[in-house]
């Protein structure tokens, strides 16, 4: 089965310039993200000196084992 293309995610600014969303976000995916979470543009986690501790995939794939195990131990009649 063939592959399903992302459409291109291209907006027109107020002044008419073209802003390719995705290319953009691919160009600064590694820069450190503004607020009070310490992780780059990505998702990664970031320690001191901006140095990637554990990556996106990581951080994904262990939230995705607790919801899962989550799900396994709860009791699907609620308790009756």
């Amino acid at each position: 089965m063939a592959m399903k293309e992302t459409p291109k995610q291209v907006y027109r600014s107020m002044q008419g310039k073209e802003v390719d969303m995705q290319k953009m976000a691919m160009q600064h995916e590694m820069t450190v993200a503004v607020g009070n979470v310490k992780v780059n543009a990505r998702g990664d986690e970031l320690g001191p000196g901006g140095k990637i501790i554990r990556k996106r995939e990581d951080v994904l794939r262990e939230t995705t084992n607790k919801q899962t195990s989550k799900e396994i131990n709860e009791d699907p009649t609620g308790g009756v």
